[in-house]
């Protein structure tokens, strides 16, 4: 133990010696604060930017040496061309004996009067076409009398007449159809829901309702009859013409 201690202080001025010299091989560090720096490295010192000349808005002295160079005229050089002389147009024989004539003559003159253009000069205005009138729809008058109804049915039936009397065609509807569930099979029914579809200008629904009245109607000629006279009413309304013919001359039948 103790030859260590006795190596370890023999040994320590050595390695004094080397830290002493890798010391002594660094630069010093830099010193803030002080006037003096330890670095002779000069830093590169920036430009300073030129100030710009002040433009100033005076005039330039009168008595300037700059010399204006002019450029003489062109000399000016006269048009000869000759000038046409106009000619006057020789006079009619009536221009003439009208210049020749008095003041006093030529108030006994006759007022001429102006003339007029020949009919062949007009243009020739065609008259608009029209178009031939659509022939007016045939009569037609809706059945009023029909078979008597069940109570429930005949009391929805009178409560839509009122309704369409009074101009609620919607209610009145929406009535039929409410009895319609009821008895559906009411050819009565149907016939008045088609008038009810064409007053509400829907002829092709109003048409099919009173083909389905035709055809319940069995045994009613009666209401069979206007049951076409009514399909052939909405055919009409639907420009179908020729279908119209068609079921008048079908309900002509019965």
């Amino acid at each position: 133990m103790l030859i260590k201690r006795l190596f370890l202080l023999c040994s320590l001025p050595s390695f004094l010696a080397g830290c002493s010299e890798f010391y002594g091989s660094q630069p010093p560090a830099p010193v803030y604060g002080s006037g003096s720096t330890v670095y002779n490295k000069t830093t590169p010192s920036l430009r300073k930017p030129k100030a710009p000349k002040p433009i100033t808005s005076e005039p330039k002295d009168q008595d300037s040496t700059e010399i204006v160079k002019t450029k003489p005229l062109k000399e000016f050089v006269p048009i000869t061309t000759p000038i046409e002389e106009l000619t006057p147009e020789p006079l009619t024989p009536e221009q003439e004996q009208q210049e020749s004539l008095a003041p006093e003559q030529e108030a006994s003159l006759p007022e001429q009067e102006p003339a007029t253009p020949s009919p062949t000069q007009e243009p020739m205005i065609s008259a608009p076409k029209q178009e031939p009138l659509a022939p007016p729809l045939p009569h037609f008058e809706p059945l009023e009398t029909f078979a008597p109804l069940s109570p429930a049915v005949s009391a929805l039936a009178l409560a839509a007449n009122q309704d369409s009397k009074s101009g609620n065609i919607e209610s009145a509807t929406t009535t039929i159809e409410r009895a319609i569930r009821i008895e559906p099979r009411n050819a009565t029914l149907y016939y008045k829901l088609a008038l009810l579809r064409l007053k509400q200008s829907k002829p092709r629904l109003a048409e099919d309702l009173a083909k389905k009245a035709a055809l319940l109607a069995s045994n009613d000629t009666h209401l069979k009859k206007h049951s076409w006279l009514l399909i052939a009413r909405a055919r009409e309304m639907q420009g179908d013409l020729k279908g119209g013919k068609e079921a008048r001359a079908k309900a002509n039948k019965f």
